[in-house]
Order: structure tokens, then sequence, then C-alpha cells
């Protein structure tokens, strides 16, 4: 019982001391003035990671400590793995700059979109080990993307979103069970749909950050500007959209927790690129209505017809949105102008020959943004059931009570009601 109880303090313990010696013997800093110019909106991107995607999973009612803090500590974990597998599939050694906390972020965030897919459903271990193999296939799948096909993503809606999200599925279908359709405790209260909602508002106020951090300068502001525009049409559509499906005119707290945010995936494989504001609030509005509608009628086909479970409803809002976003890409690479061409410079336009001036046609452009978001999907799916079948062997301690925080927290007492003499309810603890 002692091993069964110290398998994950073990596992964190031997792993850090592993990042230790690697930043001990590899790692060192490297200045970069652009890369701090950029801390600010890095560190909005942070806050994304640590407050927003935190708070967002807390719905549910016995799972809060773990939601937040198991975010804490893959975000702790995976940012150092991510810094270290990055470095060294592009160098050989491990060059520190301040955009290697966007590096780590951005990671960090592909595996907690995952996480949304199984919360609840997972233990600690199986969570750290599902990280420690997402991390390097989400980082090959970028490299191939924008080093091999040259498919522009200034977002990451495609490298983060599309393949979190369905990285995600794949291990969940792997994982499931019929306990799942039986429990309980797959549900909020007031209060837990309160604190998911601050995740919420976080996520929502910052994602300007997260799609213009890494976009050249003189393409920031579209990137800003988009992204803003985006999400005031998406939450717009989605009240609408909710208050009308349903019977009484009534609104869901899913819908406004999860798909007001979708506008900021569908415009982030292009946020800098779209010339005009009215295309993003287009995107905005049609993947809002997607979202709402993948939650009342997709979601619910999903589990019933191939038993994939989204416990977060991430295909809603990571997903769908996600493969829109790499589409609608693909178009306006395909339709560009010169003036496009001009904002993006050699990272669009890329030479057929570095010797040459001669380079690829819009259409190709085009062509190959689609190739990296099928790439992306492949990828995504076959190491998601890998990673699943990997994470159903006994030794990471599969949970055998589902959405509940009694299994790995110390829990205070809740109050117990009590009668008095005079039959007045009162409460002892």
């Amino acid at each position: 019982m002692k091993w069964f109880r110290g398998k994950l303090s073990l596992m964190l313990l031997i792993l850090q001391i592993i990042f230790i010696i690697i930043f001990g013997t590899i790692a060192e800093y490297k200045e970069s003035e652009a890369a701090l110019g950029r801390y600010d909106m890095i560190q909005d991107v942070h806050v994304m990671i640590f407050i927003g995607f935190g708070f967002l999973m807390t719905f549910l009612k016995r799972y809060g400590f773990s939601s937040v803090s198991f975010n804490l500590l893959l975000s702790a974990v995976g940012i150092q793995w991510a810094m270290i597998v990055r470095n060294l599939i592009e160098e050989q050694n491990i060059d520190l700059s301040v955009q290697s906390m966007l590096t780590g972020d951005f990671a960090i965030a592909t595996v907690l979109i995952s996480f949304g897919a199984v919360l609840g459903k997972t233990s600690p271990l199986q969570l750290i080990v599902m990280l420690m193999i997402e991390i390097p296939l989400a980082q090959v799948n970028e490299y191939i993307g924008l080093h091999k096909f040259h498919a522009y993503d200034v977002g990451e809606s495609m490298y983060i979103h599309t393949f979190g999200a369905y990285f995600g599925l794949a291990v969940a279908r792997v994982l499931y069970n019929d306990e799942i359709e039986l429990s309980n405790k797959e549900s909020s209260v007031y209060h837990s749909d309160l604190f998911s909602m601050v995740g919420t508002i976080f996520l929502w106020a910052f994602w300007p950050s997260f799609n213009s951090a890494a976009a050249a300068d003189e393409a920031r502001q579209n990137a800003i500007l988009n992204t803003l525009l985006s999400l005031c049409a998406c939450t717009v559509i989605v009240f609408a959209a909710s208050s009308a499906i349903d019977k009484k005119g009534k609104l869901d707290m899913v819908h406004i927790q999860n798909s007001t945010l979708a506008g900021g995936v569908v415009v982030g494989a292009c946020a800098d690129i779209l010339l005009q504001p009215y295309a993003a609030m287009i995107a905005g509005c049609l993947v809002g209505l997607l979202s709402v509608v993948g939650f009342v009628y997709i979601q619910p086909f999903l589990l019933k017809y191939l038993k994939i479970h989204d416990t977060c409803g991430v295909n809603n809002l990571h997903g769908m949105p996600g493969i829109a976003a790499g589409i609608i890409a693909a178009v306006v690479a395909a339709t560009s102008e010169k003036d496009t061409h001009k904002l993006l410079g050699d990272i669009y336009t890329i030479r057929k020959d570095p010797a040459s001036s001669d380079y690829r046609t819009a259409i190709v452009q085009g062509g190959f943004q689609i190739a990296a978001l099928c790439v992306t999907l492949v990828i995504a799916i076959v190491g998601g059931v890998l990673t699943g079948l990997i994470l159903k062997l006994p030794i990471w301690n599969e949970p055998d009570d589902l959405f509940e925080d009694e299994l790995h927290w110390k829990l205070l007492e809740e109050p117990v009601p009590r009668i008095s003499n005079d039959n007045r309810v009162t409460t002892k603890f």
C-alpha cells in the first residue's frame, strides 16, 4: 500500500531531477531583446494557462480541487518538458529566452485541452504519462507543419487546439467504460459554475494576446483586433443561439462558459492576415453557432454511438473551431493578394529553392495549409489511441470512482445538519 501511495511522488521526483540535470548540462540563457519586448503579451498567455484553463474546468461539483490543482501540476511539469523537447527538435542545445516561456505555455495549452476531454476520469499518474507523450508528438507535428509544409498558424489553432482536442478525444475513447454514463457526479452546482465562469472571463479577455504574441510587429494590431471582434460577435450569437435552442428560451451556462471562447480559436490560424474586420466577425458568428449545436446535438451523438465521452466539450470549443480555423487559413492563403504576402514576408511566401526568388503560388500555399491540418488530425488521433492504450495499464492507478476529489485530496468535513431542542436546524461540523 505504501508503494501504491508513493508512485506519484516517486515519478515527480525522478522527472524533476532529470529536468535539472538536462538544464544543468545543455541549457544556457540567450539574449533576445525582441522577445523581451513582448513580455507583457507573453505574461497574458501565462495568466490564461494558470487561471483561465484552471478555473474553466472547475464546473464539476466534486472535482474542483483536482481541476484547478492538476492544471497547475501539469503546467509546471509541461513547461519544463516542452522547453527541452522543442529545443532538441530544432537544435542540439537549449537556448533559453523569454520566447521559451511562450513556447512552454503554448505546448502546455495543448495538454490542458486534452486534459479537458478526460477530466475526472484519470489519475494524476495517468495525466503525467499523457503529458510526457503528448508534448513530443505535438512538437513534432508543429515542426512538420511550420518547417516542412510552411503552413502558417500564428495563433496555433491547428497545432494547439485541433491537436489537443482530438488527441484527448482519442484517449477518452480508449479509456471509456460504462460507469461514465451511470455516474451522478458529472454535474455542476451553482457555485462551481461561477468558478468556471471566472476561467472563461480570463480566457476571453486575454485571448487577443494568445493569437498575437507570435505575430510580426507590423501585423500584431490586425491579430489583436480580429481576435477581439471575432470573440465579440461569437459571444452575441452564442447567447442568441443558447436561448433560441431551449424550449423555454433559457440560457445554458455550459454554452456561455465554453462556446463564447470559440471565436478566439476560429481566427487563430490567420488573425494577423485577415485584412477586413467583417471577415473575423462573420467567422466568430458561424463558429459560435457551430459550438452551441455541438453541445446540444453532436456531443450526445459521439457519446451514444461512438462511446467518446468528452467531459469539457473540447470538440465544441477547440476541435471543430480549430478545423474551421485551418480551413479559413487555407482559403485566405489561396486567395491572398500581394499585400498579405508583404505582411508575412518569408514566413508565408516560401521560396521553392532558397537560392531562387521563385515563390509558391497562393493556391499551392492553400494546399499546404490543408495538408498541415490533415497531418495534425492523423498524428493527434493515432497518438491519442496509442497513449490511451498505455494509460490503461494498471500500474498508472486508473481511478475506480469517477469525478471525485476524495480519491486524491484531504477534504474538510462537510457540515452535518442537526435538529436543536426547539426544532431549529443548526449546523454541526
